[in-house]
This record gives structure tokens, C-alpha cells and sequence, in this order.
């Protein structure tokens, strides 16, 4: 058991969940609908993330022991069954909110099995990320009011450049490991001090755009701002542990980004919406 939720990634896929879950209510879904969205982003990320391990389990036998397949906790004929069935239970679970959610689920299915076949410790791994983060919060609004509101003009630009610094970050954390496999991942090709100083102006862009834009609409809710202000601590931290940690803590360091981006463009939809 413990290696099935090793290899279907936990952390992310469930932080994408309750991401997807939490912007559902604020856009007016029962706690029924908001769980059945979040629990489909998850197993369509968890159906992503196992695709991922069983593509690297070749070159991270040896490399990576920890991992469930080259441990041979797992086998590779399990490993197919969960991403066929994730993906499968994923887009059952959104094709309940109509049509076009069954598209989108489609679609993040196919940005993540790029990244995971082709995409994935190249130059270009940002580019998923990118493209992919954005529809989370998509992803959780139109399934649940059926369309979108003019604030993801906002929103959506935000999260590209919030999607491409944590790609960045990601990559951060396996440079060591990367770079003895011989794989040239964004963070490689930059070099360690234009990655880390790209991914921060990135996030903080981020940050910049959030907080104007909420002082901006006015009457915004005090709970909102202070959520939004915590989440751009973390994101901080994050960038400052990550500049010169090791291994682990650049691993640290990026899923404190993860949830701080998460956390801010929740706060921002609050915020945005109650104030407008």
C-alpha cells in the first residue's frame, strides 16, 4: 500500500485536489460537488504522476532507490493499471459537470502525459507546468457555476508565470541527480543561480500582481488580504531556503512554493469575489 501512494506522487496531486475543491465553493458549489471535483483533479493528477514513474523507472534504477518500481515494491504492470484507472475514474468523476469539464479533464490528461513522456527534463519542462497550473482553478470554477468570471483574466496570466517558476523550482530539486543521468532540465540549462533568481522574479511577480490587484477592487474581505499575505510568506521562504539547500531542502523548498501559489490564488478569488 505504502508503495501505491509513493508512486501515485500524494503531495501534489493532492494539493491540487483541495486547490480545485476550495475554488469550486467560492464559486458557489455544495460540498458535494466541491469534493467530487477535487477528489477527480486528484486521481486525474495521481494517474499523471504514476505515468511519470513508470517512464523514469528505467534510469532511476540505481539512481533513485526510494522509488516504488525500481525498489520493486511495485510492478510495471500495476503502475499501467493505476494510470488506466485513474485517469478513467478522473474523467467519470468530471464529466458529471457536463461536457466541456469532460474536455478539460481531457485535456489536463494530455498536458501531464506530454510532460511525463517528452517534456519532463528537457529545456522546455516549464511549459506544462506553465500551461497546466492555470486550469486548477478552471478546472474547479466551471465545474461548478459552468462558466467563467472576468477575473480569470487576471487569474490565468498569473498562474502561467506562477506554473513556469515552480517547473523551474521542481527541476531545482533534481539537478544533482538529473545532471548524472545525463538529463538537461531547465534548471541545468540555466545554471543554478539564473534559475533561482528567474523562479523568484517569477513568484514574485506573482505576489505583486495578487496584492495590487487586491487593494485595487476595494472593500475586500480583511480574512481575504491576510490569507494572501500568508501565502506570499511561505512562497518566500520557500525561495530563500531553496537558493543555496541541498537536495532535500531545494525538495522542501518548492512544495512550499506549491502551496503557497495555492493558497494565494484561493485568497485572491475570496477576495476578488467578496469584495466585488
Amino acid at each position: 500500500m505504502g508503495g501505491l501512494i509513493r508512486l501515485t506522487h500524494p503531495f501534489p496531486c493532492l494539493l491540487d485536489g483541495l486547490v480545485v475543491a476550495a475554488v469550486s465553493l467560492l464559486a458557489g458549489a455544495d460540498t458535494v460537488v466541491a469534493v467530487r471535483l477535487g477528489v477527480s483533479m486528484t486521481a486525474l493528477q495521481a494517474s499523471i504522476g504514476t505515468l511519470n514513474d513508470l517512464v523514469d523507472a528505467p534510469r532511476d534504477a540505481g539512481r533513485k532507490p526510494g522509488k516504488p518500481i525500481p525498489a520493486g515494491v511495485v510492478s510495471p504492470g500495476l503502475a499501467r493499471l493505476v494510470v488506466v484507472a485513474a485517469g478513467v475514474v478522473g474523467l467519470a468523476l468530471a464529466v458529471a459537470s457536463g461536457g466541456p469539464l469532460l474536455v478539460l479533464g481531457l485535456i489536463v490528461l494530455g498536458i501531464g502525459y506530454g510532460y511525463d513522456t517528452w517534456f519532463k527534463g528537457t529545456a522546455w519542462s516549464w511549459l506544462p507546468f506553465a500551461v497546466g497550473i492555470p486550469l486548477l482553478p478552471v478546472f474547479g470554477w466551471l465545474g461548478a457555476a459552468g462558466g467563467l468570471p472576468p477575473g480569470f483574466a487576471i487569474l490565468v496570466p498569473a498562474a502561467v508565470a506562477g506554473g513556469a517558476a515552480l517547473a523551474i523550482a521542481n527541476a531545482r530539486a533534481d539537478m544533482e541527480r538529473d545532471a548524472a543521468a545525463g538529463i538537461n532540465s531547465v534548471a541545468l540549462r540555466l545554471g543554478p543561480a539564473r534559475s533561482w533568481t528567474i523562479h523568484a522574479a517569477l513568484l514574485g511577480g506573482v505576489i505583486g500582481a495578487a496584492i495590487v490587484t487586491l487593494v485595487a477592487a476595494g472593500g475586500v474581505s480583511p480574512a481575504a488580504v491576510l490569507a494572501a499575505a500568508g501565502a506570499a510568506v511561505l512562497i518566500a521562504v520557500g525561495v530563500v531556503i531553496g537558493r543555496t539547500g541541498d537536495r532535500v531542502q531545494r525538495e522542501r523548498a518548492w512544495e512550499l512554493e506549491a502551496v503557497g501559489l495555492g493558497v494565494l490564488a484561493v485568497a485572491w478569488l475570496a477576495g476578488i469575489r467578496l469584495g466585488g
